[in-house]
């Protein structure tokens, strides 16, 4: 297995972890592209995270009412392997982009700017991305921006992993001591109730 083979096999197994693919929309994620939109002045802004095969989108703000696409080398596919933010500022007349489907398709992408969303221990889930059906640029202040919007999304991502595991942890000691409970009002060899425990009821 190459290098870059195994990268990607790690960083999916993160993404599996988080167990965040398919689920609900959420409005923590929502206000974050919407805000995303509003300070980049575009149409569309978009939590992506990218599986093995498909583009999945958490959070999508603008007309662009998609949930998933297929995944490819351009755009959110591309974003994911870079360090800082990836813009592309005229799609169309970019070969990195030219033939993505949003691109040739209905919506008639033009700008894109991707920030990673990266886990603690370093593996990249997906981007916090705007779009617009117009060439533009943008600012060193505004990436700078959308890079600290990416980091709220990264910590809401690692809030709701926390909040499953202390569920998880929850019910496993809520069943641990039900368990103990039992064993404490029975007699192990004989399975009737203990004296202590006929005593109580």
């Amino acid at each position: 297995m190459g290098l870059a083979t195994n990268r990607e096999f790690e960083r999916l197994n993160a993404l599996r972890r988080y167990a965040i693919l398919d689920t609900p929309p959420e409005n923590a994620f929502d206000r974050v592209t919407a805000l995303a939109a509003d300070m980049l002045g575009v149409q569309v802004a978009m939590v992506s995270l990218v599986d093995a095969n498909r583009v999945w989108f958490k959070s999508v703000h603008g007309p662009a009412r998609i949930k998933q696409m297929e995944r490819g080398p351009a755009l959110c596919g591309a974003a994911i392997n870079h360090d800082q933010v990836y813009v592309v500022e005229q799609a169309s007349s970019d070969p990195r982009t030219a033939e993505h489907p949003l691109v040739t398709g209905e919506f008639g992408l033009e700008f894109y700017a991707g920030v990673p969303l990266r886990t603690h221990d370093g593996h990249v889930l997906g981007t916090l991305c705007c779009m617009d059906r117009t060439p533009r640029s943008v600012t060193p202040q505004q990436l700078k921006m959308l890079e600290t919007l990416a980091g709220v999304v990264m910590d809401e991502i690692e809030l709701r992993r926390s909040a499953a595991q202390i569920s998880r942890l929850s019910e496993a000691l809520a069943e641990a001591c039900h368990d103990l409970e039992r064993r404490a009002s029975f007699d192990p060899l004989t399975g009737v109730l203990s004296r202590a425990a006929m005593l109580e009821r």
